[in-house]
């Protein structure tokens, strides 16, 4: 059984990455302090600011501390953080006296493959020395991954990106307490020190995000169904999706 197609955007529906978007925002508090990384997670974090969550503090990577971008950033160099910021800080100070000293409630982050214990991949596909694919790499994510009172991973589901075992550990899945994807959600298993099928998003199944793990996919007793998107929720993401301003 494969996952169903994702819904059109007419008449108030929604597409999959909408309700992954959503469902991720969803996971993020008023007044939690997040370490934002670029792309999906980025998308997510924003919206939560700018719906149910007003009071989010979003610290990027390049040392911006309360970024309240009027478009999604391009990357973390991006001077729409920087001018939008209460404070501005440099990298080491970022990682030193704000992420290690333990000031991060929450690392959005996404991967390029993870697996059944939340480890990230974001370095190589295939062996190190003469990989298939080589990644963007670590940049911060390892100190994200290990240091942040909780981690939130955002991908899309497959078997090419949930691996049995990642083929390089770039980050630590130990921190790993949800993963949010375009089918459901997992969440962190202490009995078994792994994820588990939570809840699935709407048209999605359990059939489908066991088809699309490339391992032997626990799934809770009662797995809950998410709610779909608001229409304030669908609103304010197309609003942000609209406000990615062309390179150059």
């Amino acid at each position: 059984m494969t996952a169903p197609a994702p819904a059109a955007r007419d008449d108030g529906v929604w597409t999959a990455d909408e309700m992954m978007t959503v469902a991720a925002a969803r996971h993020l508090r008023d007044g939690e302090v997040c370490f934002v990384g670029i792309g999906l997670p980025s998308t997510a974090a924003n919206l939560a600011r700018r719906t149910h969550a007003p009071g989010l503090v979003l610290v990027y990577e390049s040392g911006t501390i309360g970024a309240k971008p009027r478009a999604l950033p391009l990357s973390i160099g991006d001077g729409e953080l920087a001018e939008t910021a209460d404070a501005v800080v440099s990298v080491p100070e970022i990682f030193n006296y704000w992420l290690q000293a333990g000031r991060i409630d929450v690392g959005f982050l996404g991967a390029a493959e993870l697996d059944r214990r939340g480890d990230i991949n974001t370095t190589v596909i295939g062996p190190y020395g003469t990989p298939k694919v080589r990644l963007p790499g670590a940049g911060g994510a390892p100190e994200i991954a290990a240091s942040c009172r909780r981690v939130v991973v955002v991908v899309r589901q497959s078997r090419r990106t949930f691996v049995d075992r990642v083929g390089f550990r770039t980050s630590t899945g130990e921190r790993v307490s949800t993963v949010i994807t375009d089918l459901g959600v997992l969440s962190r298993d202490a009995g078994h020190d792994e994820l588990v099928l939570t809840r699935v998003h709407p048209g999605a199944t359990v059939d489908a995000a066991r088809t699309a793990a490339g391992w032997d996919l626990r799934v809770a007793d009662d797995v809950a169904v998410t709610a779909p998107p608001s229409a304030t929720e669908l609103e304010v993401l197309r609003e942000l999706e609209g406000s990615v301003r062309p390179s150059g």
